[in-house]
């Protein structure tokens, strides 16, 4: 078993100091998910697309705090999963569905990039369905590597994305969401181009 959900007592045929490290690695990195901590995690790209991220969900939310948070939660959930992979917790079964889950995510990524690049395309349904299914497949990979906690943070995330009136704002023409949604697709043009996406 790769995680623990808490640090119990535990006998010691079971103990696993790898366990407990990995946990202990990802309780810490994930309580440094802040803004400047985003910078030593992920590249310049990401970067820049997240902070677009957090300022649409801003704008359509009107509440700083809120978008704080899912931006954070992605950051978490992020980083927990890369301790995961990187340890080599996940089976064949679960490496399989991780690929669906990377195939799901660039399909989304091209169609939100599509919807933008050629005008009167745009479907809210079916953006909002890419992200639910990235959402479930996401879930059903880390179901028994993480908390219900961490899982209601992936939930969180991709709902709040998803929601179909946020999506039609963003792809709404003009101000303020526009540029931001320019500055999303080129960067996840870029993550593409490069082969991380």
């Amino acid at each position: 078993m790769c995680f623990l959900s808490t640090f119990p007592t535990v006998k010691m045929e079971t103990f696993s100091s790898r366990s407990l490290a990995i946990q202990a690695e990802k309780k810490i990195l994930s309580r440094m998910a802040s803004k400047s901590m985003v910078n030593m995690f992920i590249d310049d790209t990401s970067s820049e697309i997240l902070d677009e991220m957090y300022r649409v969900s801003k704008e359509y939310t009107q509440n700083r705090a809120e978008s704080q948070k899912v931006i954070k939660n992605l950051i978490k959930m992020t980083v927990k999963i890369s301790v995961l992979y990187r340890n080599n917790c996940f089976s064949d079964e679960e490496l399989c569905l991780a690929e669906e889950f990377k195939h799901k995510l660039h399909q989304g990524a091209m169609t939100a990039i599509s919807f933008h690049e050629v005008d009167f395309t745009f479907e809210k349904a079916i953006l909002a369905q890419l992200l639910q299914e990235c959402r479930d497949l996401l879930l059903k990979l880390v179901e028994n590597h993480l908390t219900a906690k961490s899982l209601g943070r992936i939930r969180h995330v991709f709902d709040h994305f998803a929601d179909t009136q946020l999506l039609t704002q963003l792809y709404s023409p003009g101000e303020p969401y526009q540029p931001r949604l320019k500055k999303i697709c080129d960067g996840l043009n870029k993550l593409i181009d490069e082969g991380k996406l």
